[in-house]
């Protein structure tokens, strides 16, 4: 063969891959394509779904949420029966929105979680203020008897009685709440144990602040419980039949029943407790949870004066608003293991 022959056949041989290749480009390309327009096709699919999610997320949280409000608007002027039956109705009400809003917070926008949070507390402040408006009376009933009896009980003694407002010293003493102060609660003491009875807090707000190294009993069914400023303490408390606000607590071991947890600025605190909503968390970390075990002789009682339920238990049930990634645990808390779980408050 010569070598014009032998030129032309390599080149046609050369032309035939080229084309090859070409050819393959050509079609990787084409799929590449059909699968981005696949790819886009289903975003577009999903962002529909999501955005019909929030339609009627946001259509029901609006629905109950004005549903509750002319609840608690038409309490004005009720009787106290009727009045009761109807804040009643709105705590289940406003329970449930709470819960829906948990279950929904996967697919909202972080922009629309913090407006219906916002809407959610706003009603939460109200039901609260309604109540408190509405059913003052056996708090301010029970204060008028307290005053009474230290008044007729006071010739008895010509001591004054000891100052506990500011315990001093590093040992631990025992104080009787029904002298600490005229408001409910407990605040600036450090290394001391503290006491209310059952009948002291029957129904009132209790607040807990700026307390160190304390351990605290409180018997009895509380409305709500604040706690604020703890550092290091032991806080047992009887069923709070609302809401328990925690904030700015730190190294703590904390017990009670309630309706509503929420948690906010809290490091390296254990919580046993039984909760009949979702618990909430908020810039924490090192937050650890166990079903509430502290026992008293009159916890039934109690518990029946609260009104919670005592077979429905979410204490395991927490949503962390600073963690949103969907399928992955909070860091910033975590169940106590059973073997770690404490049992035994008062050796």
């Amino acid at each position: 063969m010569d070598a014009t022959a032998e030129i032309n056949q390599e080149n046609g041989f050369t032309g035939e891959i080229g084309a090859s290749k070409i050819q393959e480009r050509l079609q990787k390309r084409h799929q590449e394509r059909i699968e981005d327009a696949e790819r886009k096709k289903e975003a577009k699919a999903s962002q529909a779904v999501e955005e019909e999610k929030g339609d009627y997320f946001f259509s029901t949280f609006n629905r109950e949420r004005e549903s509750i409000e002319e609840l608690l608007s038409s309490c004005s002027g009720a009787d106290r029966v009727v009045l009761t039956q109807r804040l009643e109705e709105a705590t289940v009400k406003t329970n449930q929105l709470q819960k829906f809003l948990s279950d929904s917070t996967l697919f909202l926008k972080p922009y629309d979680l913090r407006q219906a949070q916002a809407a959610l507390q706003k009603l939460q402040n109200s039901l609260a203020e309604t109540r408190e408006e509405g059913l003052p009376k056996k708090k301010f009933a029970f204060r008028a008897r307290t005053k009474a009896k230290d008044k007729a009980s006071a010739p008895a003694s010509d001591t004054p009685p000891p100052d506990v407002g500011t315990p001093a010293g590093s040992g631990s003493s025992e104080v009787d709440g029904s002298t600490a102060s005229e408001k409910c609660g407990f605040s600036n003491m450090n290394n001391v144990c503290l006491t209310k009875k059952a009948e002291e807090i029957l129904k009132q707000d209790v607040l807990l602040t700026h307390l160190t190294n304390c351990k605290i009993r409180l018997f009895g069914s509380p409305s709500t419980l604040h706690l604020k400023h703890i550092d290091s303490c032991e806080i047992l408390c009887g069923p709070v039949s609302s809401s328990v606000f925690i904030d700015q607590c730190k190294n703590s071991t904390l017990a009670f029943p309630c309706q509503q947890l929420r948690t906010h600025n809290t490091t390296d605190t254990q919580v046993y407790v039984h909760v009949t909503s979702r618990a909430i968390i908020e810039d924490c970390r090192g937050v650890s949870f166990a079903p509430f075990s502290w026992s008293y002789p009159t916890l039934e009682e109690d518990f029946a004066v609260s009104g919670l339920d005592q077979n429905l238990n979410n204490w395991s049930e927490v949503d962390d608003f600073n963690w949103l990634a969907a399928g992955t645990p909070s860091p910033n808390w975590t169940v106590i293991p059973e073997a770690d779980r404490k049992t035994n408050w008062d050796p």
